[in-house]
C-alpha cells in the first residue's frame, strides 16, 4: 500500500515506519500493579458478601442475631406491653415481620454503612406501614447550609424524592465516617483488600484442583535412538494423554505409563505454596476482625483469643450485636416517636439474651444485695422503669 503511494518519490523521502523496542516486551507484562477490587456498594456486594464465604457468614450472623434480640417499649413511668409502635414493629408491612425488617436493616448497615427506613402513611399519627430501602439506590440531597433537605431513591431512570420536614418519611441511621458528612463508613469497604485476597486464594485453589491439585512431579526427556528432542507429533501425542487421563480430581492418583525416553521426577510442594494457604487463613481473620465477629465462631484455625467457645460467644454478644442493636433500635424508637408524639425509648431487652444470662445474673445479684440504694435507684440502675406505686406518687 505504501509502495503505491509514494511511487514515483526518491526512496530518501519515503517516510519509515518504527515502533518502540519495547513495545514486544510491553505487550507480555503489565505494569505490576495490584488489581483490587471496586470500592463502591454494589461491586462490595457481589464480591465481598455474595461471593465470599466468610463475608456472607459474618454479614449473617452479626445481623440475624441482633434482629433477634427482643425489644422492649418503655417512658420514665412504665414499661409497655401494648403500643401502637409496638404492634408497627410486629408487623411492619405485608411481606415482613419484625425479625426480617431488622434484619434487612442491619444488613444494609452492615454491607453500606447507611440503613434507610421509609414510614408510609405517617402524616397525622402512627405510620402504616415500614419498608427497609436499598442503600445502593438511595442518596442524601443536601441544602444550602450542608443539613440533608431530602433524599431521593433511583431504580434505574425513574426517581423518587422524599421531602425532610416535621415528620420526615425516612430514618437514615449510618455509621460512624470521618472523612463523609452525609454517608456511614461500611465495615465490608474495611476489609475490602483482605476479601480480595481471600476471593484471589479461592480461585488459585480451583485453578490447581482443575489441573489436578498441581502436578506431582516432571516429564524428563532423556532422548532416544539419536533423538535430541520430541517431534511436534510426539508432544502433541503427550499433552494429549496428560490431559484426557492424568488431569482432574477424578484421574487423581493414576498411574502414568512412560514410553522410550521419558523419565518422571517427583517433585513436592515448595515452602512459599506450604504457606500461601496460611494466606488464605490470615484473610479471613482479618474479615472476622473488620465485623467484630471472633474467628473462634467461624471455625478459622489458629486463633486463641478466647479461652472456650462460650467466652467468644458472649464477647461477640457484648462488643458487636448490642452496640449495633442499641444503636439502631434508639434510632428508629426516636424517629416513631415524633409520629406518635411521645417520649419513648424502643432498646433491646438484655434480660431475654441467653448468652448475657451470667452476667446479668450477677448484676442482678450486686444491685440488690446493695443496702445503701434506694428501691427507686436500683431500678434505674437496671434500666427498668418506675414502680406502679412510684409512678403514682410521682
Amino acid at each position: 500500500m505504501l509502495g503505491k503511494i509514494f511511487q514515483g518519490k526518491a526512496p530518501e523521502t519515503v517516510p519509515q515506519l518504527k515502533a518502540s523496542a519495547t513495545g514486544k516486551v510491553l505487550a507480555y507484562q503489565s505494569a505490576g500493579r495490584v488489581a483490587w477490587s471496586p470500592r463502591d456498594t454494589v461491586s462490595l456486594t457481589r464480591t465481598g458478601f455474595a461471593s465470599n464465604p466468610v463475608g456472607f457468614r459474618v454479614v449473617r450472623m452479626v445481623a440475624e442475631a441482633a434482629a433477634a434480640l427482643p425489644l422492649v417499649l418503655q417512658d420514665q413511668r412504665q414499661r409497655y406491653d401494648t403500643h401502637p409502635v409496638l404492634s408497627l414493629l410486629r408487623a411492619p408491612n405485608g411481606a415482613q415481620g419484625q425479625a426480617e425488617l431488622f434484619e434487612a436493616l442491619y444488613g444494609q448497615i452492615l454491607l453500606s454503612g447507611d440503613g434507610y427506613v421509609e414510614a408510609v402513611g405517617g402524616d397525622a399519627g402512627t405510620p402504616v406501614e415500614l419498608h427497609v430501602l436499598r442503600s445502593d439506590r438511595m442518596s442524601v440531597v443536601p441544602g444550602a447550609d450542608g443539613w440533608p433537605v431530602g433524599y431521593e431513591y433511583a431504580v434505574g431512570a425513574r426517581k423518587h424524592r422524599f421531602a425532610v420536614g416535621g415528620y420526615s418519611p425516612i430514618c437514615h441511621v449510618k455509621t460512624f465516617h470521618p472523612q463523609d458528612d452525609h454517608y456511614g463508613l461500611s465495615p465490608m469497604q474495611a476489609a475490602a483488600m483482605a476479601m480480595d485476597v481471600h476471593n484471589s486464594a479461592s480461585r488459585w485453589s480451583k485453578a490447581l484442583l482443575d489441573n489436578a491439585a498441581r502436578p506431582s512431579g516432571a516429564i524428563v526427556y532423556k532422548g532416544h535412538e539419536g533423538q535430541g528432542s520430541l517431534s511436534s507429533d510426539q508432544y502433541d501425542r503427550l499433552v494429549s494423554e496428560m490431559e484426557s487421563h492424568h488431569q482432574g480430581a477424578r484421574n487423581a492418583g493414576r498411574p502414568m505409563l512412560l514410553e522410550g525416553g521419558l523419565d518422571w521426577k517427583p517433585m513436592g510442594y515448595s515452602p512459599s505454596d506450604m504457606e500461601f494457604h496460611k494466606t488464605k487463613d490470615a484473610a479471613a481473620r482479618e474479615i472476622a476482625l473488620a465485623f467484630g465477629v471472633p474467628p473462634m465462631l467461624l471455625g478459622i484455625p489458629g486463633d486463641a483469643t478466647y479461652a472456650n467457645y462460650q467466652e467468644a460467644h458472649r464477647a461477640f454478644y457484648r462488643l458487636t450485636v448490642l452496640p449495633l442493636a442499641s444503636r439502631v433500635t434508639a434510632a428508629v424508637g426516636t424517629w416513631l416517636a415524633k409520629f406518635v408524639q411521645e417520649e419513648i425509648t424502643l432498646k433491646p431487652d438484655l434480660d431475654q439474651v441467653p448468652a448475657l444470662a451470667p452476667e446479668r445474673d450477677a448484676q442482678w445479684a450486686r444491685v440488690s444485695g446493695a443496702a445503701f440504694l434506694s428501691e427507686v435507684e436500683k431500678r434505674q440502675l437496671l434500666g427498668l422503669p418506675a414502680a406502679p406505686d412510684e409512678a403514682a406518687d410521682g
